[in-house]
């Protein structure tokens, strides 16, 4: 089941026709994890939700209230029955008409979810191994750093690391910089700095990426930066790891030859679950 417009509908209800999402890639989303029927970080989501319509010139409808969207994704995981741990995805779209030019700008929205596993987070892949992505490159822009629909850089480097047999690329910007991962933020431990892009260099403005700066902030001794990381930083570095919040935090253990560990990415688990378990 899926929720269409505030109605529980069959996922094979025909909304594409016209879609303008599906036709033009018209469309923002956000995608939650939801524990015990509790949406994780739902304020910093919603406002970003607000923050990328408003970029896209998308009219917020008044009942678009932090509570309502709250409400729909709920009532959703309910009648999924996948309240203890899911995985829910709101896209907003813009409704029918025109072609590049909309004949309005008012939306409607699509919410689905799915079970999860487990609630708290963990380290899913002992090894992880990633590689650049030099096919296409991402722009330092505004729109790079919001969630449209727009991914194809995102699926074609997907097939290039599945057909490599790796786990994760690492994304490029126009000044080939690295900027973020296929499904996620970059971090990178060099001595006791830890270094993450700014969103100016185009990198997603990651819910996960503002709750790990936060926590590791506060841990002792690490000084904490948001700043420019080249390709051949890589191979300095101590530790490099990815964020969503999906996954949490997902280390990072192999970069061509280059082998890394994964002690502050452990640490940043911990705390990061020690924090859910107060939400």
């Amino acid at each position: 089941m899926i929720n269409w417009n505030g109605t529980i509908v069959s996922e094979d209800a025909n909304i594409l026709a016209q879609n303008r999402a599906f036709l033009f890639g018209d469309a923002v989303f956000e995608t939650v994890k939801v524990i015990n029927r509790k949406i994780l970080f739902l304020e910093d989501h919603y406002f970003r939700l607000m923050s990328s319509m408003r970029v896209l010139r998308m009219e917020i409808p008044m009942n678009f209230t932090m509570e309502y969207l709250e409400e729909q994704i709920l009532s959703l995981v309910t009648k999924n029955k996948e309240l203890d741990s899911s995985r829910a995805r709101i896209t907003v779209y813009r409704n029918d008409g025109g072609y590049y030019l909309p004949q309005n700008n008012t939306v409607s929205f699509l919410i689905h979810s799915i079970a999860l596993e487990n609630k708290l987070y963990s380290i899913e892949k002992t090894n992880y191994e990633v590689d650049l992505y030099k096919d296409f490159y991402i722009t330092k822009q505004l729109l790079s750093s919001i969630k449209t629909t727009n991914k194809i850089i995102n699926i074609t480097g997907s097939i290039f690391a599945n057909e490599n047999g790796l786990d994760n690329c690492l994304l490029l910007n126009d000044s080939k910089n690295v900027v973020e991962v296929l499904q996620g933020n970059i971090f990178m431990l060099l001595g006791n700095k830890l270094i993450t892009p700014p969103v100016s260099e185009g990198c997603l403005n990651g819910i996960m990426r503002k709750q790990i700066l936060s926590l590791a902030k506060k841990i002792e001794n690490l000084e904490v930066v948001e700043e420019i990381i080249s390709p051949f930083d890589l191979q300095k570095a101590d530790e490099l790891f990815i964020t969503n919040v999906i996954k949490g935090v997902q280390p990072i253990t192999q970069y061509r030859k280059k082998i890394f560990t994964n002690l502050l990415s452990v640490q940043l688990i911990e705390k990061l679950n020690e924090m859910i378990n107060t939400i």
